[in-house]
């Protein structure tokens, strides 16, 4: 899945550097909004078909969400943390970490916001969380915790990095981070909006 998701971008970049007129740039635009709402729909359905999930949320209530409440809160420090390092505007360093690992999604939106170069550090930044989090979840699975090592995972503990915390964590984890790349996944373009067009 890595090599493919590089191997597109190496693709990506190779076909722009031939030259795109307007009307290619705004084909490629528009196919990316529909894929948006594609992957916003089978969210939706993986959320819908699993029954464990409303299972869990009726067992634990509110602190269900303590852990996505976590990462979206260390993600919104590490944001203003690379803002300093960075020197780089605070709404557009927080904005690119509250992608949260979704790197389709938070690249497309911050490409929309704040044009291509901060879209561009958007996917970068994001893909390469999800890329780190296949190497961290089983590291941090072994000498912390299992439930913190859904924390690397963010939004993508549902779907791209859940085969890893399936193989290095419990059953009841594994539930905890489905749950979590759900209510991440929701959070994603409420945060990358609100912090992009409010500080």
């Amino acid at each position: 899945m890595i090599k493919a998701i590089m191997m597109s971008l190496v693709l990506g970049i190779l076909y722009a550097r031939t030259g795109l007129e307007g009307s290619q740039i705004e084909f490629f635009n528009g196919l990316s909004d529909i894929t948006l709402a594609v992957l916003m729909f089978s969210v939706g359905i993986s959320v819908g078909g699993n029954r464990q999930v409303f299972h869990k949320i009726k067992e634990h209530h509110v602190k269900i969400l303590l852990i996505p409440i976590g990462i979206v809160g260390g993600s919104i420090l590490g944001g203003v943390v690379c803002s300093k390092l960075m020197n780089m505007p605070l709404n557009a360093s927080v904005a690119i970490t509250s992608g949260l690992g979704w790197y389709t999604l938070s690249g497309v939106l911050l490409t929309d916001l704040a044009g291509a170069d901060i879209g561009t550090i958007a996917f970068l930044a994001n893909l390469f969380r999800e890329i780190l989090s296949f190497m961290l979840i089983p590291v941090i699975a072994k000498y912390c915790n299992h439930y913190t090592a859904i924390a690397p995972a963010a939004a993508t503990s549902e779907d791209t990095t859940l085969p890893v915390l399936i193989k290095y964590t419990s059953e009841e984890v594994v539930v905890m981070a489905v749950i979590n790349g759900v209510v991440c996944s929701m959070m994603v373009p409420i945060l990358i909006n609100f912090f992009y067009n409010v500080l």
